[in-house]
């Protein structure tokens, strides 16, 4: 199959099938095209990370990408719940889905680590904190100061009530004991607007929704949440070295399997997706959505999907963050 161009990718429908090259898999499976749910609109982060690593998985069979959004990724977690876990339905989640675990505890009708079996954690997109250029700081201990002399008087925005974003924002108001305004919007591009004009004055998000405004001049960035700088966007500093503390914040890309999925295809399935992280093209096209290549086994990817749940759970719990559903 001819390889995804961003263009391509960006531009893809909501249910579109591709062929995985090479020869068919031993045992019989698969032995038809494999349905992958992304619970996101085709174009963003979630889906195209999606589909260029399942471009270089070889299966010998065709992947049926198939967007469900709606309710904070809610619905295609579901469907993919309550799917038969032969091995044909697969499922990729960001963040949001370790924050449901808190956010809608005692109203889903699946529970987000009983109902999967993880595959891998395919990537990690650590977030990038911006502010409106009028907002006189330069870096993030500047920022720190300037919120603690003034409370209450810096609005930040997110994509979401919930979202990493939204998060991420609560873990550093707690951390660095700053008072700060949240301002939900419905995706980040309107949050982005505001904070070009002036209306908001924080933001963080992950770079790809932010950067080439950062690199226009529209927005300036003061530092990624991150330990090491980040592939893609090398010149912007960690959140340490613009004199912050030392907390991270990121979104992520991981593929899930309904629970009882055989273990064998899991592990078929896993090796691949490592496979492929190990690639040099798609290594350069992640870098170029700053998003870090992972390929974990599915031990660590329950792992680290735990270990999240428990971090955002408290953030959630101490910011006392509510859904309206």
């Amino acid at each position: 199959m001819k390889r995804l161009t961003r263009r391509t990718a960006l531009a893809a429908g909501a249910i579109v099938p591709f062929l995985a090259g090479g020869a068919q898999a031993q045992g019989g499976w698969p032995s038809k095209s494999i349905r992958w749910v992304v619970p996101y609109t085709a174009g963003g982060l979630t889906d195209v990370a999606t589909r260029l690593t399942l471009e270089k998985i070889n299966l010998g069979q065709s992947f049926v990408v198939d967007n469900k959004p709606g309710a904070n990724s809610l619905i295609g977690a579901e469907f993919v719940a309550n799917a038969a876990p032969d091995g044909y339905t697969f499922l990729t989640v960001i963040a949001a889905h370790a924050a449901n675990k808190t956010l809608y505890a005692g109203k889903l009708k699946f529970d987000p680590v009983s109902s999967f079996t993880p595959v891998s954690l395919v990537g990690v997109a650590p977030m990038i904190l911006c502010v409106t250029n009028d907002l006189p700081v330069k870096n993030v201990a500047e920022l720190i100061a300037f919120a603690k002399k003034n409370p209450g008087k810096i609005s930040f925005g997110s994509s979401g009530v919930g979202a990493a974003a939204h998060l991420t924002s609560e873990l550093m108001k707690q951390v660095a004991g700053i008072e700060m305004v949240h301002v939900p919007y419905k995706g980040t591009a309107p949050a982005l607007a505001d904070l070009a004009a002036g209306n908001l004055q924080m933001l963080i998000d992950a770079p790809i929704g932010v950067i080439s405004n950062v690199r226009a001049g529209k927005v300036r960035a003061l530092c990624m949440l991150s330990k090491e700088r980040v592939p893609g966007v090398e010149e912007v500093p960690t959140i340490v070295e613009a004199g912050g503390p030392p907390i991270e914040g990121s979104s992520w890309v991981m593929f899930l399997a309904p629970a009882g999925t055989p273990k064998e295809i899991v592990e078929r399935l896993q090796s691949e997706v490592a496979r492929a992280m190990a690639d040099a093209a798609l290594r350069k096209r992640f870098a170029e959505l700053a998003v870090i290549p992972a390929g974990y086994s599915p031990a660590d990817t329950a792992k680290f999907l735990n270990d999240e749940i428990e971090k955002w759970g408290k953030v959630i719990s101490t910011a006392g963050v509510k859904t309206d559903s």
